[in-house]
Order: structure tokens, then C-alpha cells, then sequence
């Protein structure tokens, strides 16, 4: 297990053992709303980042990939072209990459960040940064991660989408989730992952903030959508944190926020609010 700085909340949650422990009210501040379709849904995540980005103009931005954020961002980057001030200052980290591809790769998520967002808003260089989709020594590249989130963090917006088998990133189900940037072995879930179609030929492995890296951010956004993400949905909404349902974990952060579509929150009872 990659060593962190601090012995945080956060460090010990990761440790936990394998079998599920109750967490109901363990999240001070967890708001959960729910829409009538995807569209709709995206617009409020863009809003919310917009208006939190207004309000700390310099904020660093963890962002994933994948279906469910992407038009969340291309939203933003509409906005932030109507007002170019909006982003000036904020930076952005990415969460996680496909370990093996070249970062020119179309299904990295270096180019889909910047497709979506980097382009459109006019980011210097110094403004994105992240993994390197093809590190010679993929340990030293969560070294040189670790130790540029402790220069230039903490996160102040994490944006998540939640895997149909519970992972944040590529934080995999398993019997001990890793604190720290580390590399991951990928599961049968990941491998079949959309942002695949591009080809996976060179494939090797995930590289991905760790669990203590994702609640140390000051407010994290979870977006849930479609009808295949009813199962882990109501999975997340039992709170029973195990390492084998990542997701679980958010029920430790002091505060998230859920936003979902009708279609992923279909019978179930959502709260709305805590």
C-alpha cells in the first residue's frame, strides 16, 4: 500500500476490512437530486460547477471520464465561452488513465478532457495536468503525482461517475482500496468500459487517484446515469461501506453531492437531503 502524508480519516477508511459496516449519517453534508432525463441532469452539474468555480475562481478541478459527465462538460465549456472569466484561473487534474495507450490514443482520457474542455476553454498548459498514459516506470508516475497534489492541492471539486461495479476511477473492487495514486489491475468491468471503442490494443493497466485522494477533496459531485446504473445505485444507497463497492466510501466524505436521472434512480427512494 503506497504510503500518504497525514493520518487522516480518510487513510483509515481505505484500511477497513472486508465486510460491510453501517454509515448512515456519517456524511455531514450530502445532498442527492434527481432528474427527469440526462440531459436535464447534465445542465444542473454544469450550473453547480459553474457556480462553485464563481466562487473560488482559482479552484482545482478533479475530473473523471466516461459517459455519464460528458455532456456535463461540454455544457461548461458553453458557458465558460460565454464568459471567459469563469475560467481563468481554475485548474484541472484528471482522475485517472489508461496505463498503455498513447496519450493521443482516442480513447485516453487525456484526449477526451481535451476534446471536451482543455480546447474549448483556451487552458494553458499549466492549467491541465495528469498521468502520463505510457510512463516508463508507471510507480515513479504515482510519485510524481503524489507529490504534485501535495504541492499544488488539495482538490477543491471532485467529479465522479459511478462504475457498474462500484469503482471511483480505477479504484477496483477488492479486498483493501489503496489511499494514494497508484497503478491498478483492471477489472472485467473496466475492460468492457465505453471509452473503449477506440481500441484497447497496448492496454496494461489503470493509473488512478486513491480513495484517501478522493475524500480529501473539498466537495465531490457524483453523476448517475441510465437504467444499467439502477443496480449499483441502490447499492450506493444502502450505505454499507466495503471495499468491494468503492462507491460505498463516499458516505465518509464530508460532503457530496448526488445527481442522477430518473432513469438510474427508477423505484427506488432517494433521499434528498441530509
Amino acid at each position: 500500500m503506497r504510503k500518504t502524508t497525514g493520518n487522516t480519516g480518510a487513510d483509515a477508511a481505505t484500511r477497513s476490512r472486508p465486510g460491510p459496516i453501517e454509515a448512515r449519517g456519517t456524511s455531514p453534508h450530502f445532498t442527492c437530486k434527481v432528474f427527469p432525463d440526462y440531459r436535464a441532469m447534465s445542465r444542473a452539474a454544469a450550473d453547480w460547477l459553474a457556480a462553485e468555480i464563481e466562487r473560488k475562481p482559482d479552484s482545482l478541478l478533479c475530473l473523471a471520464t466516461g459517459s455519464s459527465p460528458a455532456l456535463t462538460y461540454e455544457l461548461l465549456a458553453a458557458q465558460a465561452a460565454e464568459r471567459p472569466e469563469l475560467f481563468r484561473k481554475a485548474r484541472i487534474l484528471k482522475l485517472d488513465e489508461w496505463g498503455g495507450l498513447p496519450m493521443s490514443h482516442p480513447s485516453t482520457c487525456e484526449s477526451y478532457l481535451r476534446e471536451r474542455l482543455v480546447k474549448p476553454l483556451g487552458l494553458k498548459r499549466d492549467r491541465f495536468f495528469g498521468w502520463r498514459s505510457q510512463p516508463a516506470d508507471p510507480e515513479a508516475e504515482c510519485r510524481r503525482i503524489e507529490s504534485w497534489l501535495q504541492r499544488h492541492g488539495p482538490i477543491d471539486l471532485c467529479v465522479l461517475g459511478l462504475g457498474l461495479n462500484g469503482h471511483l476511477g480505477f479504484n477496483e473492487p477488492a479486498p483493501a482500496l489503496r489511499p494514494g495514486p497508484h497503478v491498478a489491475r483492471l477489472s472485467r468491468t473496466s475492460l468492457t468500459h465505453s471509452m473503449l471503442r477506440g481500441g484497447a490494443e497496448g492496454l496494461l493497466h489503470g493509473l488512478t487517484l486513491g480513495m484517501a485522494d478522493i475524500l480529501r477533496a473539498a466537495k465531490a459531485l457524483l453523476l448517475v446515469s441510465g437504467a444499467p446504473k439502477r443496480r449499483p445505485m441502490r447499492r450506493l444507497l444502502a450505505r454499507r461501506i466495503a471495499p468491494g463497492f468503492p462507491a460505498s466510501f463516499l458516505w465518509l466524505h464530508p460532503s457530496w453531492t448526488l445527481l442522477c436521472d430518473r432513469a438510474a434512480a427508477c423505484g427506488m427512494a432517494v433521499p434528498r437531503r441530509e
